[in-house]
């Protein structure tokens, strides 16, 4: 059997095979709710054959959203529409994950095919953003307001919150994104996090809005379901977050109770010149992996079935995440088994179609 394709038990949860659709921000929604074309766009790639499918950032409060078309999951009314997705994921024989986030002051902005830029908090749909310390993420853009004691305690309050109703709404799977510039990072990046108090300064200060994050999140997801870390294993910047921060950080979420680190990198300094080839952050990875011991998801820039199966063969990482190729070909899980040796059952309606050699 092909390692790619080998299932997985963590917790309760037992993952069909290696691969996950990484979250990908759509940009498609109003006030929060997710709608018809999230339902199509994660179904779609339901169908195609992935194990665990993982929404886009889902803002656990309104201040929280990168832009305004963001989905969220900061009010009750935003459940019932993502019980319907949730659903069909299911029916699919996949396993539906959400990434619950804040994007810190890298919120307010436009979505990427309008720029991505920040919008003032004049205009209606712009807000005041928030961070770890009032340093702007580029010189153009306004500076956003410092959290005091009691701002972090909200935010950490709307994580809870937020897990509480994922699990309304049939997720099985919960990842805190603490990467690529956002706000969880912002507190961990010695470059946006300035502070002099106990969320600032060492290391053991700036990891502790994470730690009280995912601690608040521990308290109402069930205890037999996966609960997930993104994080820049580097910013890729002397100076900021390194992987050997990194390591040090998993092996305390990992005496946490997270069950995998997805390693991601890079987002919290503007105009960094990543040295970008296939499986690029790959290394991080299997560096988190070995020197943790904790299991990590790979993602970026893998986009061959080989590639993939190589990753896990070789012990690199435990799952592979997808994003723009699944884009590409939402059935390249399908694809990928053919190619790899190893065939997985079809959708019944899609059985005609099947390969001939």
């Amino acid at each position: 059997m092909s390692q790619l394709f080998s299932p997985i038990t963590i917790k309760s949860l037992t993952f069909k095979n290696r691969i996950v659709v990484s979250p990908m921000c759509q940009y498609s929604a109003a006030d929060g709710f997710a709608n018809n074309w999230h339902l199509v766009h994660l179904g779609s790639l339901a169908v195609g054959g992935a194990a665990l499918l993982i929404t886009e950032a889902a803002a656990v409060s309104e201040d929280g959203r990168i832009s305004f078309a963001d989905i969220g999951i900061w009010k009750d009314e935003h459940i019932a529409k993502l019980k319907e997705i949730t659903t069909f994921i299911e029916e699919q024989g996949a396993i539906a994950g959400i990434q619950l986030a804040h994007a810190g002051r890298k919120a307010s902005h436009t979505e990427p095919w309008n720029g991505s830029k920040q919008i003032l908090p004049a205009d209606k749909h712009g807000w005041e953003t928030v961070s770890a310390s009032a340093v702007p993420f580029s010189p153009d853009e306004l500076p956003p307001h410092e959290l005091d004691k009691a701002g972090i305690t909200r935010i950490i309050n709307d994580f809870k919150a937020a897990a509480l109703r994922a699990v309304a709404a049939g997720f099985k799977v919960a990842e805190v994104h603490g990467a690529h510039g956002y706000l969880v990072s912002q507190f961990l990046s010695p470059l946006s996090n300035r502070r002099t108090d106990e969320y600032g300064g060492s290391f053991e200060n700036r990891i502790r809005f994470l730690i009280e994050v995912v601690d608040a999140v521990k308290e109402v997801w069930p205890q037999e379901y996966p609960l997930f870390v993104r994080i820049s294993a580097t910013e890729w910047t002397e100076g900021g977050w390194t992987i050997e921060d990194s390591v040090a950080l998993a092996k305390v979420l990992k005496d946490d109770g997270v069950d995998l680190v997805d390693c991601s990198s890079g987002g919290n300094v503007p105009g960094v010149r990543i040295p970008l080839k296939p499986g690029y952050q790959v290394d991080f990875a299997e560096t988190v992996k070995k020197e943790a011991g904790v299991l990590t998801g790979a993602v970026g820039l893998i986009t061959t079935p080989q590639q993939a199966n190589e990753i896990i063969e070789s012990g690199q990482a435990d799952m592979v995440l997808f994003a723009r190729e699944m884009l590409r070909d939402p059935h390249f899980p399908l694809r990928a088994a053919h190619e790899v040796g190893h065939e997985i059952k079809w959708p019944v309606q899609y059985e005609r179609a099947k390969w001939r050699d």
